[in-house]
């Protein structure tokens, strides 16, 4: 199963599903392709697979990407590589923008969208400010964009606020655990208990 995990730049959405991806069994997590500068915290093929312009348009070219977009000024995409690779052993997690939550509602309509959202503006703002990783010009931007983000979280399947990291985890993983249980999920578990001699 794949979940799309979206929220402002500033929302936590990277340190709760690190977490979430340790404390769940059979769940991966898919390192998105990005033309962004890598920042000193980030180290290629963890956080993002990081590549040039050139090569991120001939991937797109090769229709390589499940999903692509430009956010803040690059280029952002999920490869069907990945995907396929990492969903042989479980569940999928993406870390994406909402534009690329809509063509994934699309091209894969299975796929369960959750939306992280701050506890307030102000929250995120001090959230970005406090990274240190990015010029204020770039904050700027990451803020502009936030409210138009924000205001299509109701079209999510989930929303979570997090105003605490622990509860936030526990949130997410509870969407997981309730989504890998509903029915039509479960067809093997059934057939296991249907299978066999009757006494």
């Amino acid at each position: 199963m794949v979940f799309v995990v979206t929220g402002p730049s500033g929302s936590g959405k990277s340190t709760i599903l690190r977490h979430v991806v340790k404390d769940m069994r059979r769940m991966a997590f898919s390192v998105s392709h990005t033309t962004r500068p890598r920042r000193p915290s980030e180290r290629d093929g963890r956080e993002y697979h990081f590549v040039s312009e050139a090569e991120f348009r001939r991937l797109a070219g090769r229709d390589a990407f499940v999903e692509w977009a430009v956010v803040h000024g690059h280029l952002y995409g999920t490869s069907r590589a990945e995907i396929r690779s990492k969903g042989r052993t479980g569940d999928v997690l993406l870390d994406i923008d909402v534009q690329g939550a809509r063509q994934i509602r699309k091209r894969l309509p299975g796929a369960t969208t959750v939306f992280i959202l701050p506890p307030s503006f102000t929250a995120l703002r001090r959230r970005l400010l406090d990274r240190g990783e990015d010029e204020a010009a770039v904050v700027r931007t990451r803020l502009g964009n936030a409210k138009a983000e924000i205001r299509e979280a109701e079209s999510f399947d989930y929303l979570i606020v997090n105003d605490r990291l622990d509860r936030a985890i526990i949130e997410l993983e509870a969407v997981v655990l309730s989504v890998r249980c509903r029915a039509e999920n479960r067809k093997r578990a059934i057939r296991a208990a249907l299978s066999g001699r009757m006494a």
